[in-house]
């Protein structure tokens, strides 16, 4: 067993050995990294695919019985308070906690969360869904910053080790809507509930018995603040959080704060949020000249993961509705729960990562750009949804019932572009990321979900008001143009973002 002074007293902020090679020629670490992902994944993939359902189903059933577009909105409305949250989460990492402590209390705060969800009440409801947001938001951006930590700048195991992360963590986005989603559909939406809190039980487990194999382990941050600026940071934190809770249960008392302006207060937040964290790392003198060259691009990787991402989050609520209303949930004679097409999702990840990985380290040097990885990601995410336009033209209302392979096809091309998206923008993150602000540019990177939950909250009211041919057309064809947009600027990006390939 080795000690804790043991532990402290080796690198910890450097990655591990090359010939540390033993998952799938990845370091160690990276098997308890996607581990603990694989359960992150399980327990809020598996509770977001049903929380839309739940929202929108009746009162008598158990649901809360909003209209489908309300039920839509206040889904992506949490999308976008998680991940704002994840700003906190990787400032707390850098600063205060350290990135190892940083995941385990935000794994600790999510499996509360989803305990308090099993209770079958509205109030324990809202608690639970705070609790995740919070605790997703010191696990999300530090996770990932981790996982960066195992490979050398120069490694060019790095997209490909980033590839099989990204493939582990959707085993748990597969399996975790099945699962909910049986009990949620046969004993009850706050079973579902309860499995997601097993879920990252299970993941914090593994988490700790695996530790030794990670990099920022140590309980110190590698950019701590001075004993007395952390006891001011400390009380701040304690003052502001007492204070918002304070003003916000006065404000909604007083019956001002109702939820549709409390969805809209984030979607302006999430807008606010990105431009004032780029402007605070352009402008820090712990900023580099280089570093600040490479930011620049950087922007332009972010608008295309916000253009990419108000496509993906709609998997988990207006397709979950689509499905729900108009697809067919019998396919060779077996009836499924709508929730499962989430885990169509999953699978396609699962099953394409490894070949996308395998195709990355076969063409080593001459594998495109990361940019143009990102471009082309986008553009498949815009063409899932313009297939949906062809099964849900010349019908209207919820009579009709379109085939299953519909939805599994449009399904393929997100999972697809969400490969080749998600994992060479976090890659790239992690090596265009100043020094000084590690955590907090993954942080950077997950405002752009938050953004692009803050814009679908705002968005998907429309569902309910225009036709279906309309609504995903419009959405899918902005994002192909964007998509192609981020093609003709690869050769800029190219000069500007060295180190990145």
């Amino acid at each position: 067993m080795v000690s804790r002074t043991a532990l402290e007293a080796e690198p910890d902020d450097q990655p591990p050995p090359e010939d540390d090679h033993t998952f799938f020629g990845q370091p160690k670490g990276l098997l308890t990294l996607s581990g603990l992902e694989v359960w992150e994944r399980f327990s809020f993939l598996g509770m977001q695919a049903i929380l839309v359902l739940y929202f929108a189903d009746t009162v008598a059933h158990g649901g809360m019985g909003m209209s489908s577009g309300t039920a839509a909105s206040v889904s992506a409305a949490y999308g976008t308070l998680v991940y704002l949250v994840s700003v906190a989460g990787g400032w707390l990492a850098d600063r205060i906690l350290g990135s190892y402590r940083a995941v385990l209390w935000g794994g600790i705060l999510i499996a509360c969360g989803h305990y308090a969800m099993a209770v079958p009440t509205p109030t324990m409801t809202w608690v639970g869904l705070g609790l995740i947001s919070a605790g997703t938001g010191l696990l999300k951006p530090n996770v990932a910053t981790m996982v960066g930590k195992l490979y050398r700048t120069e490694d060019e195991r790095r997209d490909a080790g980033f590839a099989l992360y990204y493939m582990a963590i959707n085993i748990g986005a597969f399996a975790g809507p099945l699962i909910t989603g049986w009990l949620g559909d046969h004993e009850g939406w706050h079973w579902g509930f309860s499995a997601a809190a097993v879920g990252m039980t299970f993941g914090l487990i593994q988490y700790v018995a695996g530790r030794r194999h990670l990099a920022g382990r140590r309980n110190t941050a590698e950019f701590a603040l001075a004993p007395d600026a952390l006891r001011r940071a400390v009380k701040l934190i304690v003052v502001g959080i007492l204070i918002a809770a304070a003003l916000a249960t006065a404000l909604a008392t007083a019956g001002w704060l109702t939820m549709g302006r409390f969805v809209d207060l984030l979607t302006v937040i999430s807008v606010i949020a990105p431009v004032m964290y780029f402007a605070v790392m352009f402008m820090s003198p712990r900023v580099s000249p280089a570093e600040r060259g490479r930011l620049r691009p950087y922007i332009v990787l972010f608008l295309a993961s916000t253009v990419f991402n108000f496509i993906l989050f709609q998997a988990y609520s207006t397709m979950m509705l689509l499905a729900a209303s108009n697809a067919e949930t019998t396919i060779l004679g077996f009836d499924f729960p709508a929730s499962w097409y989430a885990s169509a999702l999953g699978a396609f990840e699962v099953g394409l990562a490894p070949v996308v990985a395998a195709l990355w380290v076969r063409m080593g040097r001459s594998q495109p750009h990361a940019s143009n990885k990102i471009a082309i990601g986008v553009v498949l995410g815009g063409l899932s949804f313009l297939l949906m336009v062809l099964p849900t033209s010349g019908h209207s209302g919820d009579a009709y019932r379109m085939s299953a392979w519909w939805i599994v096809g449009s399904y393929f091309l997100l999972g697809l572009g969400d490969i080749l998206l998600e994992t060479s923008g976090m890659s790239a993150t992690t090596k265009l990321a100043p020094a000084a602000f590690s955590s907090q540019t993954m942080s950077l990177w997950f405002l752009s979900l938050a953004l692009a939950n803050g814009i679908q909250a705002q968005t998907v009211k429309l569902y309910d008001d225009v036709s279906k041919p309309a609504y995903f057309g419009v959405n899918g064809a902005i994002a192909v143009a964007a998509g192609l947009a981020v093609m003709a600027a690869a050769p800029w990006l190219r000069r500007t973002m060295h180190p990145v390939h």
